[in-house]
């Protein structure tokens, strides 16, 4: 039987905990800085005990589901109990800040390191909201220490097969926050400046898939993505620069009464979905 450790008892690791613990083949220790989430959890038989320096070494596989700035830091603290022959993955939205830093830790503790993102998530945050389904299907991004191991992509597959996800693919940590910026971060800022109008107050009645498509992720956790937001700023900052220079062209054509121009910037919006998408 193999042991996985998990950090975090939120939405992310006690999905990762609900999808392993339907497997015969696997026992689940969780730790969550809220020592009520761990208790329930064990009452819950989501885990089996909570993982500590004791236990940490008994591990197969690590799943770090905290943010990253936390990720890092209990990784440093508990390098030196964790097996060198286990595998230890973030969970972090964004890797450039994360991924340096723990692949020096791993290096030095001789146990093996791959940055992580699964591709799944809902609008609410917490323990209570966790599912074993939340990743079957779903993408799940890693970013290794060097990019033509077959092996360790072999393994991490394996190790991963119990959340059901969908696809793996591997880039760097660089790229991946390039993306994500694009991708999450900024459909999650346009969504929560969106309801900020005040004609949102007004809404129900008027309002359908559109409404309810552009605004799902407003309700967000304030305290991690303002983290993640801050991580990867200049990446950001470039989307939002762009999105607010294409959203003037809009407002441009309107002040104008400019009505082929309005077409035509539709027209070109409608064909870039298209190209993108399929």
């Amino acid at each position: 039987m193999k042991t996985l450790g998990i950090v975090g008892l939120g939405l992310i690791g006690s999905s990762f905990a609900k999808a392993y613990e339907q497997s015969d083949d696997w026992r689940i220790f969780g730790y969550d800085i809220d020592d009520k989430i761990n208790q329930f959890a064990i009452l819950a038989e989501d885990i089996s005990a909570v993982l500590n320096k004791e236990n940490a070494g008994d591990c197969d596989l690590i799943l770090l589901a905290v943010y990253p700035e936390a990720a890092i830091d209990w990784l440093r603290e508990h390098a030196p109990y964790i097996s060198r022959d286990a595998m230890v993955i973030d969970c972090c939205g964004v890797k450039g800040c994360v991924c340096p830093e723990c692949f020096q830790i791993a290096e030095e503790y001789g146990f093996t390191y791959v940055g992580g993102h699964p591709m799944a998530g809902r609008h609410y945050s917490g323990y209570k909201y966790g599912t074993e389904k939340l990743y079957r299907g779903a993408p799940m991004v890693i970013v290794p220490s060097r990019y033509d191991d077959i092996e360790l992509y072999t393994r991490v597959s394996e190790l991963l097969k119990p959340a059901g996800f969908g696809s793996i693919s591997v880039t760097t940590a660089e790229e991946h926050d390039r993306l994500i910026a694009f991708t999450s971060q900024l459909a999650h800022v346009v969504s929560n400046a969106y309801v900020k109008s005040p004609t949102a107050e007004r809404h129900k009645g008027f309002s359908a898939g559109s409404y309810k498509d552009l605004t799902r992720v407003a309700w967000l956790n304030e305290k991690m993505w303002t983290e993640l937001f801050m991580d990867n700023r200049e990446n950001l900052m470039f989307e939002l620069d762009n999105i607010i220079d294409r959203l003037s062209e809009y407002r441009k054509a309107l002040d104008e009464k400019d009505y082929e121009t309005m077409e035509e910037l539709l027209a070109d919006g409608r064909r870039r979905k298209k190209e993108i998408d399929g």
